[in-house]
């Protein structure tokens, strides 16, 4: 038998791991200490509570949840156990009373994790390192484990699971692409257990008391990061088919504002009133230091048994706005994110103003993909926007080519025949912005006046008013108002990831374009307050 006081001592390694990548982002110790503070603190004294991690990555929530167990049926454990554990190093033989606190510890422990603990590992390599920190052996059924279980996995089960293909070729659970994940038997398939089953409770056969976890955020769908399939909602919608009496889980904030494969969960979450907690981090490093992810991140408790109003914690760097709240305000359609942005949000909306997104259209307004396939330093040929045809471009203006084509990283030139939608937009002012913005700091790129004679691929979002077009200087007007922070501020509340599409800016107003604007103009106008204004002056760049 191992000793088990010098095995509860092991030096904490789970604070400085490395992150495997930004969709499997292990949780710090202390973040997984600040969710299981949330509970109930009575769950850890009752022996019968049972918790799952379904998602096991470190094994920190199970080791941590362990940890108060002990505590909650043994306070002293820890102290009485170093001194014990001195003896042993020393030879020193243990009196009466001694032998009997090692003989209870060793039967808490045991049902502790025997009964109450239980996880399920996304990967092989993660089940071994979970059962390393939970039971200080990767192999439970040794004789290094603190406590002795009969098969090798114990109560964290690892089991490698094929993707179900439907006929799209995509996985019918998960989504991901038969092209990429299906794959030979010593690859990973990124087939998550939890969610490709259909019947969750009948992994442990069994019920839970506390859910928790932070699970996989993304899979790669082969094209760039902002287009991978987001998959962390899909661990809470199964979670929540167990009805477990609490659950809490770290993901991506990016549900706030819905997006792609989001949109009926958020709706879900924004109308479910037995979320009672979220704290919010729009600044993913002061959650996970050193990791950036787009949009931030929150973790929330869910209780089954309770419903009312959110207390939500807004978190920025060290500072922190509390706020009790439906999570859904009325007449909003995503989750605002502090007080501070409802309060300039309902002055906003107040005036009933016709909103900015009236003025733009997707970014294949002109028919247009995003980038040219360069033949030569001088010729190429653009896609257009249903992808069944190209079109010939030039790398400067010539006899024919005489229509500038803004696309990613420059420009091109068109015949004026050759554009396939609203050729009359082509000869008028509008302008240009970027689709791909910067959650943080300055949240959309910057624009660009596109002239008569002009116009643009996927690249960007087309700004035309509906009624008339802009006249030059009605155009540089409304630039003016786009570099402000205010016009940037409301666009962030909208949107938390880096694809600006025109809903992005169903906050904005439109303005009188008569003159140029400034945030001074915009403060006076919607009569916001010193700490509203500051909150904006802080939470936007200069453009």
């Amino acid at each position: 038998m191992p000793d088990l006081f010098e095995k509860l001592y092991n030096p904490d390694v789970l604070t400085c791991l490395a992150n495997l990548s930004s969709d499997e982002v292990f949780t710090p110790p202390d973040v997984a200490n600040a969710m299981l503070d949330l509970l109930p603190q009575e769950l850890f004294a009752d022996p019968n509570t049972t918790f799952l991690d379904p998602a096991c990555k470190s094994g920190i929530f199970l080791r941590e949840i362990a940890k108060r167990l002990l505590r909650a049926r043994i306070p002293d454990y820890e102290e009485r156990a170093q001194v014990l554990a001195g003896k042993k190093r020393r030879g020193t033989p243990l009196n009466p009373s001694e032998e009997r606190f090692e003989r209870h510890l060793q039967q808490v422990v045991d049902h502790i994790f025997h009964r109450q603990l239980f996880g399920i590992s996304i990967t092989e390599l993660t089940s071994l390192l979970s059962r390393r920190s939970l039971y200080c052996s990767k192999y439970p059924n040794s004789q290094f484990s603190i406590t002795q279980f009969d098969t090798a996995e114990g109560n964290i089960r690892y089991r490698r699971i094929s993707h179900s293909w439907g006929k799209t070729g995509r996985c019918v659970f998960c989504g991901a692409s038969r092209a990429q994940y299906e794959r030979a038997e010593d690859l990973e398939t990124h087939a998550y257990e939890w969610i490709h089953a259909q019947n969750p409770e009948e992994i442990f056969h069994m019920k839970f008391d506390v859910i928790i976890s932070n699970p996989p955020y993304q899979l790669s769908d082969g094209g760039n990061a902002a287009s991978a399939l987001p998959i962390y909602h899909e661990f809470v919608q199964q979670a929540q088919k167990l009805r477990p009496r609490y659950l809490s889980m770290i993901i991506p904030a990016r549900w706030f504002a819905g997006g792609r494969g989001l949109d009926a969960f958020r709706d879900t979450m924004l109308h479910d009133d037995h979320i009672r907690v979220i704290h919010d981090y729009p600044n993913a490093s002061d959650c996970f230091p050193g990791v950036e992810i787009k949009g931030g991140v929150c973790y929330f408790l869910w209780c089954r048994d309770s419903a009312g109003l959110c207390k939500v914690f807004s978190h920025q760097g060290q500072e922190v706005e509390v706020s009790e709240r439906p999570l859904l305000e009325p007449g909003m359609e995503t989750f605002i994110r502090n007080e501070t942005q409802v309060s300039v949000l309902h002055k906003v909306l107040s005036k009933q103003e016709p909103s900015f997104s009236t003025y733009l259209h997707a970014g294949r307004f002109f028919g247009f993909h995003t980038r040219v396939d360069w033949l030569d330093e001088e010729n190429g040929r653009l896609q257009t926007a249903d992808g069944k045809d190209t079109v010939p471009v030039k790398s400067a203006p010539d006899a024919d080519h005489g229509v500038k084509v803004y696309i990613h990283g420059g420009e091109c030139y068109i015949e004026a025949g050759r554009i396939p939608r609203n050729t009359d937009a082509v000869f008028q002012y509008k302008l240009l912005l970027p689709r791909s913005g910067n959650p943080g700091g300055r949240v959309t790129g910057k624009p660009k006046l596109s002239e008569p004679g002009t116009c643009s691929s996927n690249t960007y979002v087309v700004a035309l008013p509906p009624d008339r077009p802009f006249t030059r200087e009605e155009a540089e007007n409304c630039i003016s108002y786009i570099h402000t922070k205010f016009f940037r501020y409301l666009v962030a509340i909208k949107t938390s990831t880096q694809d600006n599409p025109p809903k992005a800016y169903a906050y904005v107003p439109v303005q009188d374009f008569s003159h140029p604007w400034t945030d001074e103009l915009l403060y006076q106008a919607y009569g916001l307050l010193e700490k509203e204004i500051q909150a904006i002056e802080q939470a936007v760049a200069p453009l």
